[in-house]
């Protein structure tokens, strides 16, 4: 059985309940509960049973229902679709009661309750009926039976009849005794028909039906604003909800992705650590075995020394003169030894070692960051086109929007007012209010540009200010190698690389407006703690053509890319 062939049968049902209600009058549900059609009533009421909500539930669409009702719904059908907007949620939502709108229905119910009449007829012996309604001059209560006089017979006819109440003598003038059937603006009271002729001659006074009728139009205005406010605070609560929810989501999908990135970091740190450690070992090896040789040698020039000490030794000791004087004449000066002090003992070849390796780490994890942010922003990438209306009559842009240069002539062009009309400028399509966005833009062969992001509200007509207060957050090229931040005041860029793309990064929440180096995946500049409360679009100056070498085009580039680094 489908969903929607239940709930038209239960409709039938509900439809027929509500009619048989017609016909008779309940004891525990005022008529105004079921029946009333007002604004407040109809928000109140469950679309499946058609009646004030039991236990309200909300769907992940953000629509209200019975919990009982949603669950028989659900019951007889094979998916969980939502009753009222059709959407099929690939999982059962775990329902849970919406406490904000409970404690709505349950005043509600609570302020028709207090209002049900509790007045006893005065004229019934017995068993004691309820009163419908209360006669002033008559100063008693009647139910359906004993009023029937007052609706038959002539005299009683012209009887002030009013709705039942308990002491109906605080309806009656104590002075002339009299009903009090008029009302006083001056004073703000009640009063007989006689009053108008004593103390309150001279005063404003009005029937009570006129003043009543006033006082209900404004207690209506009132009411409807009240039920507005209520509405209001509904809808707020399912949105704050509906956020929070999002919210939610993505701190989880942020926190997945910096547990990777981390642990990404992580493994670079291993393996430069193993990288080192194997360098040092390798190293120690080498000393070890340079080592052993020097002492090698040392070792065979001790001996060949100690081999001619001796001999010298024995010569010393000779009474052969002659043979003294034969000897080899070397032998009568001190050998040629091997100047040791040129070999370094350096001890310290180890820490150097690790000091250069400690750099190299400190730049791949440098380089690794700023890849995996990057790649990061990458991940909010928006298709950006650029808008004519706003585009510069010297401006030239291509039929896809996606390119623009300056050109020699002046176009004719309507002067909107959302068209730059004194500076070179062009805004992006689309603007943003909230969450992230990032686009990339190639500059190859260009001397001057402007590039960044603006407010809606910035001053396009005549000569602009680019910084922040005036709406612009902005880099900027001049001379073909002079890069800076447009702040207040200016912040000059050192860059060692020319970047050919950029890519620009904007959280709205967070005030914060990022600039990359696309190919060398390297940070330029940020704008943080800034406060944005207009709409932001993509901003582009490519600047005039003034010395032929500035003729190429800022292009835009698409807006999906291949993540070489997973976040």
């Amino acid at each position: 059985m489908s969903c929607d062939f239940f709930l038209k049968g239960l409709k039938k049902k509900m439809a027929e309940k509500n009619l048989a209600r017609k016909h008779r009058h309940s004891k525990d549900t005022p008529p105004s509960m079921s029946s009333s059609s007002g604004p407040l009533t109809e928000e109140l009421k469950c679309s499946v049973c058609l009646d004030v909500f039991k236990d309200p539930v909300s769907t992940p669409c953000g629509h209200n229902f019975c919990k009982s009702c949603l669950n028989q719904c659900w019951e007889k059908s094979e998916n969980c679709i939502c009753p009222l907007c059709k959407e099929i949620f690939s999982k059962r939502p775990d329902l849970k009661l919406n406490t904000a709108l409970r404690q709505v229905v349950q005043l509600y119910e609570k302020k028709f309750t207090l209002s049900k009449s509790k007045v006893l007829c005065d004229i019934c012996d017995d068993t004691k009926m309820k009163a419908l309604k209360s006669c002033l001059v008559c100063q008693t209560s009647y139910c359906e039976k004993h009023l029937e006089p007052h609706q038959r017979v002539l005299s009683f006819k012209k009887h002030k009849l009013m709705d039942p109440v308990e002491n109906i003598k605080d309806y009656i003038c104590q002075k002339h005794e009299r009903p009090l059937d008029l009302f006083c603006r001056d004073d703000q009271m009640r009063v007989c028909v006689f009053c108008t002729d004593g103390d309150h001659r001279t005063h404003k006074t009005v029937t009570l039906e006129e003043e009543s009728k006033e006082k209900k139009a404004q207690l209506m205005k009132t009411q409807k604003d009240v039920q507005q406010m209520i509405l209001d605070r509904i809808r707020k609560i399912q949105d704050i909800e509906y956020f929070a929810e999002r919210r939610k989501k993505s701190t989880e999908r942020e926190k997945a992705a910096n547990v990777e990135l981390f642990r990404d970091l992580i493994r670079s740190i291993e393996s430069c650590q193993a990288e080192l450690l194997e360098m040092m070992a390798k190293k120690q090896k080498a000393a070890q075995k340079q080592d052993k040789k020097l002492i090698q040698e040392l070792q065979q020039e001790i001996t060949e020394l100690k081999m001619r000490n001796t001999d010298v030794d024995h010569l010393l000791h000779t009474e052969d003169h002659l043979h003294l004087l034969q000897i080899d004449p070397s032998l009568y000066r001190a050998p040629d030894p091997r100047n040791w002090s040129e070999i370094s003992m350096n001890t310290d070849v180890s820490v150097e070692t690790l000091r250069r390796a400690l750099t190299q780490l400190q730049e791949t994890l440098d380089e690794k960051l700023c890849q995996s942010v990057l790649s990061k922003m990458q991940q909010y990438a928006v298709d950006v086109t650029l808008d004519p209306d706003t585009a510069h009559p010297y401006l030239i842009l291509s039929n896809d929007g996606k390119k623009v240069r300056h050109g020699d002539i002046k176009h004719e062009l309507p002067d909107y007012p959302e068209r730059f009309n004194y500076s070179v400028c062009v805004l992006g399509k689309k603007g943003f209010l909230s969450g992230r966005f990032y686009f990339e833009v190639q500059l190859k062969r260009k001397t001057k540009w402007d590039l960044g992001v603006a407010r809606e509200s910035i001053n396009r007509k005549g000569q602009i200010t680019v910084s922040p207060p005036y709406g612009f957050w902005s880099l900027a090229l001049r001379n073909g190698n002079e890069y800076c931040a447009c702040d207040d005041p200016a912040v000059s860029l050192s860059l060692s690389v020319k970047p050919q793309k950029v890519g620009v990064f904007v959280d709205y929440e967070e005030g914060l407006v990022s600039f990359y180096d696309v190919e060398s995946r390297s940070h330029i500049h940020s704008f943080t703690g800034q406060s944005f409360t207009n709409r932001l679009y993509p901003y582009f100056c490519p600047f005039p053509n003034d010395t032929d070498k500035d003729s190429a085009p800022m292009i835009i580039s698409p807006g999906n890319f291949e993540f070489t680094t997973q976040i």
